[in-house]
């Protein structure tokens, strides 16, 4: 059970961000496909700000003496440019969907196109191979998990389940991610800027003549999409990657979009698709380890299908939700229609 938790908080967490991404575009107006590329970009860019700092002697002698608490910095500085790099890249998109008026789809796909390219080229000028890892210890992971002394915790009481499933092997990253989904989604459905962002893509013709400017916010919109996204990136390459990153996010930036269909674009049901799409992603990469019966019997293991079936279980639950759902789903209206100022 505590691997089971912990392997689907791992996977579910980046797909809320993601997904909460696209809600953000969406709800402007703009139809954002290129999460997938954003995501890349952005899990790139964070791996490498680590790369580039981790010989530093301040984090080297944190390592050393245990002092997770100056990791933690070095994650949450590479975090926020991950962030600024999956911001800069969805300019991309913005401006070619709102200032050409160009395909949003097209658009879309065209950076998810490039962004891989781009990081595999990158990744072998700086790194001589096609993953570029964060850190070179053997257990390089341990250089962001959290350790009980980081929450004052003493190390030598039993926190039992608790400690062992929420504390001892959990990113502190996770947890700030979960703070930023909450946080946002308050701003997107409670505030008057979300009142406004959300009109733009309902209805921009009502939003302008009501002084909004419809540019701005779908600016806005895309911006705040592709800093979660990047968020989302660095998050997959830190936890689900094994804290490296190279030219693919396996595809869990259209498994965020599925989520946010399938949650109708309401951040309460994305999370809770979130946790479903998690969950078998989890069975897929480490079906050898769940044992249900709980009498040491690795019951899927002994199922004896192969490991392709497994890996193919996300996806497929993504074809069979999506079409028995799709049916009852929301978009807001404008999106992906270019808006014009002279057209009512």
């Amino acid at each position: 059970m505590t691997f089971l938790i912990q392997e689907t908080m791992k996977f579910a967490v980046p797909l809320m961000i993601v997904a909460l991404a696209g809600v953000f575009a969406e709800r402007s107006g703009i139809i954002n496909l290129a999460l997938e590329g954003i995501m890349i970009m952005g899990a790139f860019i964070g791996a490498l700000v680590v790369y580039s700092l981790q010989e530093l002697t301040v984090f080297t002698q944190a390592a050393a003496q245990g002092n997770w608490l100056t990791l933690q910095g070095l994650s949450l500085l590479a975090l926020l440019i991950a962030m600024i790099g999956g911001a800069v890249f969805s300019l991309l998109l913005s401006f070619a969907s709102i200032n050409l008026k160009a395909d949003q789809t097209i658009g879309g796909t065209a950076l998810n196109l490039m962004a891989p390219a781009l990081v595999l080229f990158l990744v072998r000028m700086i790194a001589g191979q096609n993953t570029l890892r964060m850190s070179p210890p053997a257990d390089a992971a341990s250089w962001f998990m959290i350790r009980k002394s980081t929450f004052g915790v003493d190390k030598s009481v039993d926190w039992g389940f608790f400690g062992e499933t929420f504390i001892n092997k959990t990113y502190p990253i996770t947890y700030l991610c979960i703070l930023v989904f909450i946080v946002l989604s308050v701003l997107l459905y409670k505030t008057r800027l979300g009142l406004r962002l959300r009109s733009c893509g309902e209805n921009p013709q009502a939003a302008d003549s009501l002084g909004i400017n419809v540019y701005k916010m779908r600016y806005l919109g895309t911006t705040i999409s592709g800093a979660l996204a990047g968020m989302g990136g660095f998050l997959y390459a830190l936890t689900v990657d094994g804290c490296s990153a190279g030219g693919s996010v396996a595809g869990m930036g259209f498994l965020a979009l599925a989520v946010m269909i399938f949650g109708n674009w309401k951040p309460l049901n994305i999370t809770l698709a979130a946790l479903l799409f998690g969950l078998f992603k989890c069975i897929a990469a480490g079906y050898s380890y769940i044992d249900l019966n709980g009498d040491g019997v690795f019951a899927l293991a002994d199922l004896g299908l192969s490991s392709y079936v497994y890996g193919m279980l996300p996806y497929i639950v993504t074809l069979i939700v999506l079409a028995f759902t799709s049916r009852n789903s929301r978009a807001p209206k404008a999106e992906g229609i270019p808006y014009d100022k002279g057209s009512r």
